[in-house]
């Protein structure tokens, strides 16, 4: 006789909850893989512009990692770390739980109805009820957002959904800092869509006094917020010209950069940990220094066909450049998170990094290092543009 396919039994029915809007969570633990500092991995359900998927947060030492996959292919992740990498998961239904054990080559499931829970809202579900909602503010006008009706303009569309999701993101870490009023730079701020953003948000729903400053080298942007927010009449909000290296960020309670394009990103990771801000949050634009490396040096040769072609070695790159980003500020004493912040149909750059100081991380430096040396090894990196900097 067969034995049950207990592993098939637990999938089964996690696809069935998550058919029928049922499905709570889905937690792996105990697990004994190749990534020494991963802890568990969690599962559940969201909805995209793309349609329904599954998110899976994969939960580090001193970071998580969010990732989203089709039914199919996260289906069979799923089989095969539950076969060889955790020993167990626990499925959680708005009808039942399961509990998987594997000991050896002993699997075990075990059923326990339950009642009274509901399953959590999905993203979708969350997406309407967007943070700004007034659409005919000046800022939004003068920005190009909404038109002189103060109806959001149908070529803006996308930018006012982009707008509203890093105001989801970015609020929720602004209001935890502990500074009575505290300070935020953006650097690299451009047009300073979420300077105005955040300040509005935070000013007139939040109500939590904050001080942004949007540093940005081209004159006329500055100009442009300046009058911007005296027009608007946030006097907190103010915008300088200048170099992301050449501003002076003492004091600064939060740096964050968006799109600072390559090793500029660097630079504004770099006076985040000179500042000695509570939060540090990138999301990187280009990775040219990384790859120019890559293509001059000598990678490992089990790399060979992943690094063969073009559009292959960008991405390598591009995940080479922010892993060694989140090592190095874990060296620092920051927690960091890497996770896509914004659907790919806005912009194919949309994986932001999170770092939040904590003095638990970086206590492990000699294997945080080892760690750095190995990936510059295995993909034949010299030196990462932020190491330099920190080593100044």
């Amino acid at each position: 006789m067969t034995p049950p396919d207990r592993i098939a039994e637990l999938l089964d029915a996690t696809a069935a909850a998550f058919a029928s809007g049922t499905l709570v969570r889905l937690k792996l633990g105990g697990y004994h893989g190749p990534e020494p500092e991963l802890k568990g991995i969690e599962v559940k359900k969201i909805a995209t512009k793309t349609g329904e998927k599954y998110s899976f947060t994969s939960k580090y030492k001193t970071r998580d990692t969010i990732k989203n996959y089709e039914e199919p292919e996260a289906l069979m992740l799923l089989r095969a770390g539950l076969a060889s990498e955790f020993r167990s998961a626990q499925l959680a239904t708005t009808d039942f739980d399961m509990m998987f054990e594997r000991n050896g080559e002993k699997l075990r499931l075990k059923r326990t109805e339950v009642s009274g829970r509901e399953a959590p809202p999905i993203e979708h579900n969350r997406a309407k009820n967007r943070p700004l909602t007034e659409t005919g503010k000046p800022w939004l006008v003068a920005l190009g957002i909404s038109g002189k009706n103060g109806q959001v303009r149908h070529d803006a569309q996308d930018k006012f959904r982009q707008i509203n999701k890093m105001v989801e993101i970015f609020a929720p870490l602004i209001a935890a800092l502990k500074a009575e009023r505290p300070l935020i730079v953006d650097m690299g701020a451009g047009k300073g869509y979420l300077d105005f953003a955040l300040y509005d948000y935070l000013a007139t729903v939040v109500k939590r006094p904050v001080r942004i400053v949007g540093v940005e080298m081209r004159a006329p942007l500055v100009d442009d917020g300046n009058a911007t927010a005296r027009a608007s009449g946030f006097s907190g909000l103010s915008f300088q010209a200048g170099t992301i290296m050449d501003f002076d960020a003492t004091g600064a309670d939060a740096v964050v950069a968006l799109h600072a394009c390559d090793t500029a990103t660097d630079d504004a990771i770099f006076q985040g940990i000179r500042a000695g801000a509570a939060l540090i949050a990138v999301a990187p634009c280009c990775h040219k220094q990384i790859r120019r490396q890559m293509e001059a040096g000598q990678a490992d040769l089990r790399l060979e066909p992943l690094l063969r072609h073009g559009i292959f070695l960008e991405r390598q790159a591009e995940m080479a450049t922010d892993t060694l980003r989140a090592l190095l500020l874990e060296l620092h004493g920051y927690r960091t998170r890497v996770f896509e912040f914004v659907s790919d149909a806005h912009t194919p750059k949309n994986n932001l990094i999170v770092a939040e100081k904590d003095g638990r991380a970086g206590r492990d430096r000699e294997a945080v290092l080892n760690q750095i040396a190995e990936i510059k090894t295995m993909f034949g990196i010299g030196q990462h543009y932020l190491e330099g900097l920190l080593a100044q």
